[in-house]
């Protein structure tokens, strides 16, 4: 069976990323690449013109492409795609709107091709056993969950605020490791680097069932931080994204008998445990698993066009809180 054919659209600081990956796995060639800016400034191309648009790539007969341009530019070229009959891989957050979103899943579904979110941190081994873990009822009850992702800013982001940008990971992974979703969302944001975006948010949000999420993003701490902590009856789980690393620490089952120290405590302090899991690239995972979607393989996950659309609702619920001060409910 022929290699699939593969294009890729904007060769940025995440565009190379996919190049090398897409050079990487079995069963796929990557046989062009486009950049407005008409630069290769990662030596990604190998040879091979960098086309100006999604038109001239698309003229190379392919099979799928992956968007690696700014979001802005993401539904006209999504539509593109699917007009020519050809399944899309495409970088997070899905749209620069709600209704652009959608707009593009519908398309992709209404001809019945393979559209996908790189929503990363699904493959990250920390979070996928983790998920593993929580559908096994390792946590009894949940409680809560907390992410908290902050960094110094990046340069590379000028189309987004924080919120489109860092917080939309922890609004998919959220959803989807207790696989609950979104119906209130408060948040408060600031703007502190001169941008016409947010730089800074903190939200309190309620899933399904009651559970209650936190999320503090920012593109304002000099030391970068990447924690996803999930709090139930029977301790805690705390993910390292940046290290894979999948920590449980267990309630106690030791009986404190100094009172002093009990009532102080609350629940008592258990075993603590850190897992020895595999470790492979999310992004090699990611392009694997997409590899096999569109191969019509069983058990390729990817994160569909509509999960996607649903992060950007909830993103710019995120906002209208941070605007109004008030709650806002997911329809």
């Amino acid at each position: 069976m022929a290699n699939l054919r593969a294009g890729l659209i904007g060769i940025g600081s995440m565009g190379k990323n996919h190049a090398r990956n897409l050079k990487a796995i079995d069963g796929v060639d990557l046989v062009a690449v486009a950049d407005a800016s008409g630069k290769d400034p990662f030596g990604v191309a190998d040879g091979m013109p960098v086309l100006p648009d999604i038109d001239a790539l698309l003229d190379n007969n392919l099979d799928y492409v992956v968007v690696a341009a700014p979001t802005a530019y993401h539904e006209e070229i999504g539509l593109k795609i699917a007009e020519a009959g050809a399944h899309a891989l495409i970088e997070k957050p899905l749209a620069a709107s709600t209704q652009a979103a959608r707009t593009l899943a519908e398309a992709f579904a209404s001809k019945g091709l393979i559209g996908a979110v790189g929503h990363i941190e699904r493959f990250n081994p920390a979070l996928q056993s983790l998920r593993k873990r929580l559908e096994n009822g390792d946590l009894g009850d949940l409680y809560q969950i907390a992410t908290r992702r902050q960094g110094p800013f990046p340069n590379r982001i000028a189309d987004v605020g924080v919120i489109k940008d860092l917080a939309s990971h922890d609004i998919d992974l959220t959803a989807w490791v207790t696989q609950r979703k979104y119906e209130w969302v408060a948040a408060r944001s600031m703007f502190k680097s001169g941008r016409q975006y947010e730089d800074m948010v903190t939200a309190t949000c309620t899933l399904t069932g009651g559970l209650m999420s936190n999320h503090m993003v920012n593109w304002l701490t000099p030391a970068k931080e990447r924690l996803t902590m999930v709090t139930g009856e029977r301790g805690m789980f705390v993910a390292d994204t940046l290290t894979a690393d999948l920590t449980f620490y267990a309630n106690g089952t030791v009986e404190t008998t100094w009172d002093d120290i009990a009532n102080f405590r609350g629940v008592s302090e258990g075993d603590m445990t850190r897992f020895a899991i595999p470790k492979p690239e999310p992004l090699r995972t990611e392009h694997a698993n997409f590899r096999d979607a569109v191969l019509g393989k069983e058990g390729a996950t990817i994160v569909t066009l509509d999960e996607g659309a649903r992060v950007v609702e909830v993103c710019e619920a995120m906002i209208e809180s941070s605007r109004t001060n008030e709650f806002v409910k997911i329809d």
